[in-house]
């Protein structure tokens, strides 16, 4: 990320430095380093850094992935941090890899060094690599977190891919009934107001209309943008966010999968905490971040009834957290002591019963879509052209 940081030295005068740096405490320490005296920092945000606002552009799974060849070929930890910062050209990730060494070489150990970097790695991650520092693991946890992290973004591709072609059809359709009111409806205007004559009511209200923007266009479109612009804005806040997640899961059918989608998260990175050989109260603590609040509550009153001495089957079916076939599974694998297998299993069926909800929704949508967008472009077209109709009746 850059930095303006505004510096004295000597009798230079104020200058403004800018710097490639982590953070802005990075950044003022390499002007320092040059002899400067920092008077202010701040970032310097390009456009796709404010989209991609709060988040960490720290490739993990690349990290994971490399991590694990080059620990499976023999080298030491450190030695392959240092040979990944060796070979890194982004500025960000190799000054977090030169942090993860520096603070390897102090005595600390992996866990706590990706625990001072909270934007790059997410708490599961760092519980993840705690988990193997207690069992000399550390290869086979990271390839269980790239297995976890592919299966995760498998699902999440299936539904983006399924909405893409609903999204496209929308988009186009709006498109075209925009082209027809902004641009076709007002020539139409102008030349039925040259004939004259009366119309039906619908055909007239259309072409005031159509007048009006002729006479207005520069004030619609300057509306529009500033409209679309507004929107933007607020459904990146995350106040707006947390509504229209409360308002979505107030839909009948749809609050049903998002609360499903959810349960295959927490159940998939249970699992895998669990079989990491994570104690299962910690790993409850970790994952109930994944879940909406009112799961969270939920998940509270059960991690209590497992606390005080309950089956985790017996608690998760109390409080709502499974469904009948994942609380047999759960009653399986106390038995067998495959907890974080069975838990896998269960994030598996539940994922895959979203993706067959989302497929039957879009093939379900994706025709009345096209109907409605249809409707409205023919309503229209017939509104502009009834007059003529009528006309060409008057005349035979």
């Amino acid at each position: 990320m850059q930095f303006e940081v505004k510096a004295l030295r000597g009798t230079e005068g104020l200058i403004v430095l800018l710097m490639e740096a982590v953070d802005a405490m990075d950044a003022e320490a390499q002007v320092r380093a040059q002899g400067y005296t920092v008077i202010a920092s701040r970032s310097k945000q390009s456009w796709s850094q404010m989209l991609h606002w709060g988040k960490s552009s720290f490739p993990l799974v690349l990290f994971s992935q490399e991590l694990v060849a080059l620990l499976g070929a023999g080298l030491s930890l450190i030695e392959v941090l240092e040979t990944l910062a060796e070979k890194e050209t982004q500025p960000e990730v190799k000054k977090t890899l030169d942090y993860l060494i520096a603070l390897l070489y102090e005595g600390h150990n992996l866990s706590y060094a990706l625990e001072q970097r909270p934007k790059d790695f997410p708490a599961l991650y760092v519980a993840t690599v705690r988990s193997s520092e207690k069992t000399g693991s550390l290869v086979e946890v990271l390839s269980r977190y790239i297995v976890y992290q592919a299966q995760m973004e498998g699902i999440k591709g299936k539904v983006i891919t399924s909405s893409i072609y609903p999204v496209l059809l929308a988009v186009v359709g709006v498109l075209v009934v925009l082209f027809l009111m902004v641009f076709v409806v007002p020539n139409f205007s102008h030349i039925y107001e040259e004939m004259g004559g009366e119309m039906p009511f619908l055909s007239r209200v259309l072409m005031q209309w159509g007048q009006f923007l002729d006479t207005h266009l520069k004030m619609f479109l300057a509306g529009v943008a500033t409209l679309a612009v507004l929107l933007f804005l607020a459904v990146t806040q995350p106040a707006s966010q947390r509504w229209m997640k409360q308002k979505l899961w107030q839909l009948p059918g749809v609050g049903k999968r998002l609360n499903l989608y959810q349960m295959a998260r927490f159940y998939r990175s249970l699992g895998m905490l669990l079989q990491g050989g994570m104690p299962i109260m910690v790993a409850l603590k970790l994952v109930s971040g994944l879940l909406d609040e009112s799961l969270r509550e939920q998940l509270k009153l059960a991690s209590v009834s497992i606390h005080e001495g309950g089956s985790i089957s017996q608690a998760m079916g109390k409080y709502g957290m499974v469904t009948p076939l994942a609380s047999r599974l759960l009653r399986v694998g106390e038995r067998t002591g495959q907890m974080g297998e069975m838990m896998e299993r269960i994030a598996s069926f539940y994922e895959e019963e979203t993706v067959r909800w989302v497929e039957r929704f879009v093939k379900l949508f994706e025709p009345l879509l096209m109907i409605f967008v249809g409707l409205i472009v023919g309503v229209i077209v017939v509104l502009m052209y009834f007059p003529i109709f009528e006309l060409a009746g008057s005349i035979k």
